[in-house]
């Protein structure tokens, strides 16, 4: 019985052993990351067997309502800094681990068969342009850049009402490639995953406003990522540390997402 008794204490041993419970962290990202960070994780499993990566996708302003209302969220990447702001603001993410990671770009997008073409926004309002799909401003950083550029043009309130809000920026996506609206408001990387169903009519410059009334100045788009306050695994950092690596630049440069340090070029 005391053989017995030794055998199962080893066996319970070795069941709790760090090296045989894998470290899983949950990661939750913007939207536009979904193929890239899909193969990143894998990529980031393949060289840490021990370590699991579950991830979690969608508007970067709904990501963080779920972990302000308690989601087991390991890793927070949003699409913006306001967003990234308000976690640090609200004592969701650490705010040493905060670090910026990639670049993106806004453009305005058809449905490939479509005959219309786009010099500037204005070219929303006219009367052949009847649906134009965004996410809500309120919590997808895309329909937040495209809001500023109209803003800036003096078209917003022309334009809103020709609006169908998406949840995320692939329902945006989505919505121009099935031809359901005339033209869409995406981040550049979102093309690729639809090359064959959409093409870029315009590529827009992004703002924000200034301190002085009336002054927009450039906003350029830039991912931040950050480990929640939650979190408990060492995993968390070694993720980030992967995401910056030249092997993790490397994912996201090849889906189209620009290097931080080219950004300004």
């Amino acid at each position: 019985m005391k053989r017995t008794l030794l055998s199962i204490a080893a066996l319970g041993a070795v069941l709790i052993s760090p090296l045989a419970v894998a470290d899983t962290i949950a990661v939750s990202a913007a939207a536009s990351l979904t193929n890239a960070y899909t193969e990143l994780g894998k990529a980031f499993e393949a060289k840490n067997p021990e370590h699991k990566v579950e991830f979690n996708f969608g508007a970067s302003g709904t990501l963080l309502q779920q972990i302000l209302q308690g989601a087991p969220v390991d890793v927070f990447a949003s699409a913006d800094q306001q967003t990234m702001d308000k976690a640090v603001e609200e004592g969701m993410v650490k705010k040493d681990s905060r670090v910026d990671f990639i670049g993106n770009g806004l453009v305005l997008i058809v449905p490939k068969d479509s005959k219309l073409s786009f010099d500037s926004l204005e070219q929303l309002t006219a009367d052949n342009v009847e649906h134009i799909a965004m996410g809500n401003p309120d919590t997808t950083p895309n329909a937040r850049y495209a809001r500023a550029a109209l803003q800036k043009e003096g078209l917003w309130e022309k334009v809103e009402p020709k609006l169908v809000l998406a949840s995320n920026v692939r329902q945006s996506l989505s919505y121009v490639s099935r031809g359901e609206v005339e033209a869409g408001f995406v981040f550049s990387t979102d093309v690729k995953q639809d090359e064959d169903k959409v093409n870029v009519a315009l590529v827009i410059p992004t703002v924000a406003a200034g301190e002085k009334a009336g002054e927009w100045v450039p906003n350029p788009i830039v991912y931040p990522i950050a480990e929640t306050t939650q979190t408990k695994s060492k995993v968390s950092a070694d993720f980030i540390a992967y995401v910056l690596s030249d092997e993790g630049q490397a994912i996201l440069a090849k889906y189209g997402f620009i290097p931080i340090k080219d950004m300004d070029k």
